[in-house]
């Protein structure tokens, strides 16, 4: 595989791992009451659909083409997040556990792909933009659950 496809595949990845985020977050702030939440949820949506266009730019870049779509895995996940939602007595508990969960596993991702070597500095200050993002989103939401308590 070449260098530049074997970097937009890791970027590929990171980007699919957005729409699944982005959509997950819409539907986190379709699922709650609290206008605080709602309006943090709204927030970190339009914040993952801005990370997947700069994805996208940098895949570009790259000379390849961006993926178009969601994952499967995020697919299933939003589904039983939604049955959990449904069967929960505390639907916004519920909602926040599985943002901290999402959370959690984007910075993993992040972090994977960071460690990578082929990965160009130009190509990594975004990426560390980006999961540096994520983190302060995680650490607002611990706060969010602990909040609630």
């Amino acid at each position: 595989m070449k260098y530049s496809e074997d970097v937009a595949n890791k970027l590929n990845s990171l980007l699919e791992k957005n729409y699944d985020s982005e959509k997950g977050y819409q539907m986190a702030a379709e699922n709650v009451k609290n206008p605080q939440l709602k309006e943090f949820f709204n927030q970190r949506a339009k914040e993952r659909y801005d990370f997947g266009h700069e994805l996208k730019s940098e895949i570009k870049s790259f000379g390849q083409e961006p993926d178009k779509g969601t994952s499967l895995k995020g697919d299933i996940h939003r589904g039983w997040m939604d049955i959990k939602t449904s069967l929960s007595s505390d639907n916004e508990e519920a909602v926040l556990e599985e943002a901290i969960r999402g959370e959690k596993a984007a910075v993993e991702e992040y972090n994977e792909v960071l460690k990578s070597e082929e990965i160009p500095s130009s190509t990594g200050n975004v990426l560390m933009k980006q999961r540096n993002s994520i983190t302060d989103a995680l650490n607002k939401v611990k706060s969010l659950e602990q909040w609630k308590d």
